[in-house]
This record gives C-alpha cells, sequence and structure tokens, in this order.
C-alpha cells in the first residue's frame, strides 16, 4: 500500500475528525530543535525494522501478514503539541491514565506512539508506560507538527528539520527515564509523502500507519467506537487509536468492549514489534 507519492491514506474516512484532533494548540511554533545526539544511541536500533523502501526511503508499515495467525496490535497515540503547554496547565487532559490502567486490568500489549511534547508533560507517565513489558514506547514527533504542506491544516516542520523533531522526540523520551524506545515513528495526522521519507532515512526508523481508524478522536459513543474496530479488524491488523482523554474521552470504555470481543473471536493481542517482525520473516 506504500507509494512514493504523496497519498491520503486510510484516516481519510474520517478527515474532518481527524482534522478537528491535528488542528488542536497550534498556537505556537515548534522550538528551535536541540543539536542532534552525537552518541549513536539517539535512535534506537532495536530490532525489527523493515529494510528501507524503494531508493532507500525509510520503510512504511501499515499491518501485518494476513496470514500469520489472528494478531491484532491495538497502537494509541499520545499527542500533545509544542503549543499545548498552558492548556495542560490550565487543567486540560492530554493523557489517559484511565485508558493504561484498562490495558493493564486487561493484560492487553499495545504499543503507544508518544511525542516528546507529551512525555515532557507526564514523564512519570511515560517512564511508567516504558518500564512496563506488557507495552512498548515509539515516536510520534517532538511536536506533532505535519510533515507534509497538507496535512488537516497543522504548521509544518520544515524539511531541514524532520530529522531533528523525531530525534528531539527521543531525547525526551531518555530525560523522562523511558529505557530502550523503539524505532518506530508514527507521522502526525498519518502524513507523509517522499520528501517527508527520504528526510527521515538517516534515523534508522520504520514508518508504522495502520489499516483500521477506530474513530475514537472526539467521539461520544463508545459502542460506536467499537463497532467500527470489531467491523474492520482483520488478521495482522494495526488499529489506530488515541490515550489524550480530552480528545478521545470514549476510547478506555471502548477498549472494554473491543478487546474480550475480539479474544471471542480467536484474536491475540501483539506489540507492533511483533506484526512488524513476522512481516520481515516473510519478505
Amino acid at each position: 500500500m506504500i507509494t512514493p507519492v504523496r497519498r491520503v491514506t486510510v484516516a481519510c474516512v474520517l478527515s474532518a475528525t481527524l482534522a478537528a484532533l491535528a488542528g488542536c494548540g497550534t498556537d505556537q511554533a515548534p522550538r528551535p530543535a536541540r543539536p542532534a545526539p552525537s552518541a549513536p544511541s539517539a535512535v534506537p536500533s532495536r530490532p525489527p525494522t523493515l529494510a528501507p523502501g524503494p531508493a532507500g526511503l525509510t520503510p512504511v508499515f501499515e499491518n501485518g501478514p494476513r496470514t500469520h495467525g489472528r494478531t491484532v496490535a491495538l497502537t494509541f497515540d499520545a499527542d500533545m503539541t509544542a503549543g499545548q503547554g498552558r492548556r495542560a496547565a490550565a487543567g486540560e487532559r492530554f493523557d489517559n491514565p484511565r485508558l493504561i490502567a484498562a490495558l493493564r486490568a486487561l493484560k492487553v500489549p499495545a504499543t503507544v506512539f508518544i511525542t516528546g511534547r507529551w512525555a515532557e508533560q507526564y514523564p512519570a507517565q511515560a517512564r511508567s508506560i516504558g518500564r512496563d513489558p506488557l507495552f512498548e514506547v515509539a515516536n510520534h514527533s517532538y511536536s506533532h507538527y505535519a510533515f507534509t504542506d497538507d496535512c488537516y491544516g497543522l504548521p509544518t516542520v520544515p524539511e531541514d528539520a524532520m530529522r531533528a523533531d523525531v530525534e528531539r522526540a527521543y531525547a525526551a523520551f531518555r530525560e523522562a527515564g523511558v529505557p530502550d524506545p523503539m524505532p518506530y515513528f508514527r507521522f502526525p495526522g498519518g502524513c507523509h509523502d517522499r520528501r517527508a521519507l527520504r528526510a527521515l532515512t538517516p534515523a534508522g526508523v520504520t514508518a508504522v500507519q495502520w489499516d483500521v481508524v477506530s474513530g475514537d478522536a472526539f467521539a461520544t459513543d463508545a459502542d460506536a467506537v467499537a463497532r467500527q474496530v470489531l467491523e474492520g479488524v482483520r488478521p495482522g491488523s494495526v488499529v489506530v487509536m488515541h490515550c489524550t482523554t480530552s480528545a478521545a474521552p470514549t476510547t478506555e470504555r471502548a477498549v472494554r468492549t473491543i478487546v474480550p470481543e475480539l479474544r471471542r473471536r480467536g484474536f491475540r493481542f501483539v506489540k507492533v514489534s511483533e506484526l512488524i517482525g513476522a512481516a520481515g520473516d516473510r519478505r
């Protein structure tokens, strides 16, 4: 499903909703990126990752093999832009501890894509998620600003600052005490093009998209979110959801419906790393 030209992902099904979510907190430009760390650990090299794509571009992963068992990966985007600190200080919740508690109670492995700004705002939560073997932490950029020019109204990261924005998020994870974040990156809004893939190639990450949109962004009906996920999941699916109470208030309740039903259908929950490993084994 990956092409070298700009394309609209499956998220276009709910573009209006995603646009509202993506456009939150665009009142402040990203702070200047810190110099990239010189140590080789600036971006982790933990396998598994996919081999580079055509012309050596950053590889993009959307789902695992359809014939590799009934596995499904729930992924959660912890969104927060560089300009939302004041809103968080005023009490707006960009975290969702009840969701994380539900995943733990249900014993569901999951991959959480965290922005660097979220890790700075909630370092104890980022550290707790990162140290829990049930979860893996991946990169959702530092600023949650767009890597293309036409991404749901988000301000854009200049091409020459894209790699630095990703590396700055990894630096924020280290400062928060997150051990071994994964070498996976999710583009804000899912928006990417050949230019962005080329800019991130030296970072050594695999870009992770999805094939099932949950529709949890600003949803008020948890049952509708659950239905959308249950109708869309196939073996090897990657489901995109959110870990942001103010922007996705029904996610925890939806998860409590989704998990037992998929287990009843014979699905096994895995982290993205397992799906990528299975995909790599078959290439």
